[in-house]
C-alpha cells in the first residue's frame, strides 16, 4: 500500500496519544531494503496519524533484547504516564526464542501490561509474529520447534488480545513469512519491505475500528 492510501485508509482517526511498548521489534530494528523508505513501522504509523491529528504525541518505549516480564516492569509504568490513547504493544519474541520458554508466564506479563492499558482508556494493538520458519532462513534441523513455539505465542497473545478487548495483528499466517526477502540478514528482524508490512498490517487492523 502506498502512503497515500495508507492514510486514507486511517481517515478519521481519532488518537492523539501514541506510545509503542516491547522489544525490537517495537524499537525497530532492520536492514534496509531498497525501494523502502527508511524510517521503521512504528515511526510511519505516527506521522500517518499525524495527518489526521496533527498535534499527535509519540512514545517509542520499546527497547531490544527485552523479554515480556521486562517490559512490564520497565516500560509499562512510562507508558501509562505517558496517558496514551493508542498504545501498540510488540513483546514475547525474546522469551519465544529462548530453551526456558513459558508460555504461562509470558502470557501472564502480557495480560498485565494489556490490562493495564486498557484500564487506563487506551485503545491497545497487540502484534503477533512473522513465521520465519515458513520461510528456507529456517535452519532445517530447527523448524519443527522454532514453529511450535511461534504457534504457541501467537495463540497466547490473541487470547490476550480477546481477553482484553485489544486488537490483534496476525501476522503470523501473512503470506510473506515465507518470503526470505523481508528479513534482515541476522535472520532474526525484518528488513525495511518487512516493516512496511507490519505498517500495512498495522493500519489495516485500525481501520477495522473506525466508524465509517
Amino acid at each position: 500500500m502506498t502512503t497515500d492510501v495508507l492514510t486514507g485508509t486511517l481517515r478519521g482517526a481519532p488518537w492523539r496519544r501514541l506510545a509503542i511498548l516491547g522489544d525490537s521489534v517495537a524499537e525497530g530494528l532492520g536492514d534496509p531494503a531498497d525501494g523502502y523508505p527508511p524510517p521503521p513501522w512504528a515511526d510511519r504509523l505516527a506521522d500517518l496519524l499525524r495527518e489526521h491529528q496533527p498535534d499527535l504525541a509519540y512514545a517509542n518505549l520499546g527497547l531490544r533484547d527485552t523479554r515480556a516480564a521486562q517490559v512490564r516492569d520497565t516500560q509499562l509504568a512510562a507508558a501509562l504516564d505517558f496517558r496514551p490513547d493508542l498504545a501498540v504493544v510488540a513483546a514475547g519474541g525474546n522469551d519465544m526464542l529462548r530453551r526456558s520458554f513459558d508460555p504461562v508466564a509470558v502470557e501472564q506479563a502480557l495480560s498485565e501490561i494489556v490490562s493495564a492499558l486498557r484500564a487506563a482508556g487506551a485503545a491497545v494493538v497487540i502484534m503477533g509474529l512473522f513465521d520465519i520458519s515458513r520461510s528456507p532462513l529456517a535452519a532445517a534441523d530447527r523448524r519443527d520447534g522454532l514453529r511450535v513455539r511461534l504457534a504457541q505465542l501467537a495463540r497466547l497473545t490473541r487470547r490476550v488480545a480477546d481477553r482484553h478487548g485489544a486488537w490483534y495483528v496476525d501476522l503470523g499466517d501473512h503470506p510473506a513469512s515465507a518470503d526470505a526477502g523481508i528479513y534482515s540478514a541476522d535472520r532474526l528482524h525484518v528488513n525495511a519491505r518487512g516493516h512496511a508490512i507490519v505498517l500495512a498490517e498495522t493500519v489495516r487492523r485500525l481501520a477495522a475500528e473506525l466508524p465509517r
